[in-house]
């Protein structure tokens, strides 16, 4: 079963698109979507295991140049 991650984040002001764009060459990243409100991204990581998330958000994601923030959500097992 896989697991799910959500991750919001935050950009430098014009720099979403190239943040975006970065974050749609990520293995595990399986969906990004530009949204309105108090985050500027929402992407899904979709990994076999939760050992895989972390890595991926801190080693790749989180390194994006323009990145404020992130807020991770991980989904619990059904």
């Amino acid at each position: 079963m896989a697991i799910k991650a959500y991750v919001l984040v935050v950009t430098d002001p014009g720099r979403t698109k190239g943040v975006l764009d970065v974050m749609r060459d990520i293995p595990g990243v399986v969906e990004t979507h530009e949204v309105m409100g108090p985050y500027d991204i929402v992407a899904e990581i979709e990994v076999d295991n939760l050992t895989e998330i972390p890595p991926i958000l801190g080693d790749k994601i989180r390194k994006i140049a323009g990145i404020q923030s992130t807020t991770s959500l991980v989904t619990l097992p059904e």
